[in-house]
């Protein structure tokens, strides 16, 4: 492995996913009250071949007045990348942090084009530090092994 170069290209990025739900629609629209955003944002990765990752950022966004939805954004933005002749760890911090850092401006567009096409003001979803949810979900599953360990 040491006489191989790394290598790390983009193939494609593609919208994978999106929805828009408005399932109280038309009445909810004409409440005058301000309703509250819900974004949940989600990163996974999986092996497509030898050397070929498929790296998806997923991002939930729901709108509510009181109990009632006002509209449900679901859309996954994917990307295609060849990731060869790296260490584990690199690997690792690559699909986590380098890779979402590639899709998730193109995720942020569709979400707000989306939003905007259903007849709402966009929802504009803020940067991500891709680096502290990746070192965040490590800590974490560092801490989930300890306790499996000290219980057994």
């Amino acid at each position: 492995m040491a006489d191989q170069e790394p290598v790390f290209q983009i193939q494609r990025v593609y919208l994978k996913e999106a929805s828009l739900e408005q399932p109280n629609s038309p009445a909810i629209l004409l409440e005058q009250e301000q309703p509250t955003v819900d974004i949940q944002l989600g990163v996974e990765a999986n092996p497509v071949a030898e050397g070929i990752f498929e790296v998806c950022v997923t991002a939930t966004v729901q709108t509510k007045i009181k109990d009632k939805t006002v509209f449900l954004v679901e859309a996954k933005q994917a990307g295609i990348f060849e990731i060869r002749n790296l260490e584990q760890e690199q690997m690792g911090q690559i699909m986590g942090i380098a890779c979402p850092q590639i899709v998730y401006p193109y995720l942020r567009g569709n979400v707000a084009d989306l939003i905007q096409r259903g007849g709402f003001p966009p929802v504009h979803l803020s940067e991500i530090n891709f680096q502290a949810m990746y070192e965040q979900q490590q800590n974490q599953a560092a801490q989930t092994s300890e306790a499996a360990t000290l219980t057994q």
